[in-house]
């Protein structure tokens, strides 16, 4: 008899934090953790032979980068929806692993309410980026040129959502939009008006009166 969980398979190396993702994340009636890697080698081994639904993946392996093990895991499982779950804030390393083909990248400092959010949007299909690693992502260059190009009228809809303080998912239910459009626009907002985060996104769009 097939599971309707959502079949969840963690790869850290260290144990105490599997086993703590392990216990919150069943403590939920539609989660289910089949199964962990403490290496890259034994996580390869699993994919060859078995699936899961989402895969929480920590990017500094002892014997492995989790940027080569996310492509070696799609490529044996494609219809895995691999999460970074990392320490790392760096841009290039969020970058890197969303051109991979990862899903979401949160922080292990993000709350387990978060982390069992990721992996239930995910595997909807959605994207997922914790807050810092959105920020991080969408952050760009100041410019000197103060001519502000114009928004589409979604994005204005969506600028004015995130200056309410509304996360992406729940922008998504208001307007009727997938997360993923939602992080699209979001990220079109970002780099239009030249923002490195979110706080100076709604210091611009109020000096501006976008808002």
């Amino acid at each position: 008899m097939m599971s309707n969980k959502i079949q969840v398979f963690i790869v850290d190396d260290h144990k105490l934090i599997i086993e703590g993702l392990r216990a919150s994340l069943e403590a939920e009636s539609d989660i289910e953790v089949i199964g962990y890697a403490t290496d890259g080698n034994t996580c390869c081994s699993y994919f060859k032979e078995n699936g899961a639904d989402v895969v929480l993946m920590d990017i500094s392996l002892p014997d492995a980068s989790g940027l080569d093990l996310c492509s070696e895991v799609l490529k044996l499982r494609p219809s895995v929806k691999v999460i970074a779950l990392t320490t790392h804030t760096q841009r290039n390393y969020i970058s890197k692993m969303m051109s991979l083909g990862a899903r979401g990248y949160i922080l292990k400092n993000t709350e387990i309410d978060e982390i069992r959010e990721a992996v239930r949007q995910v595997y909807k299909g959605h994207i997922f980026l914790s807050k810092e690693a959105g920020d991080n992502l969408y952050q760009v260059d100041i410019s000197e040129n103060k001519t502000l190009p114009l928004l589409t009228r979604r994005e204005t809809d969506v600028l004015k959502l995130v200056a309410e303080g509304l996360t992406a998912p729940e922008i998504a239910e208001k307007l009727c939009l997938s997360q993923l459009t939602v992080e699209s626009h979001r990220r079109n907002i970002m780099t239009k008006l030249k923002a490195k985060n979110v706080a100076s996104l709604i210091k611009i769009a109020m000096e501006h009166n976008l808002i």
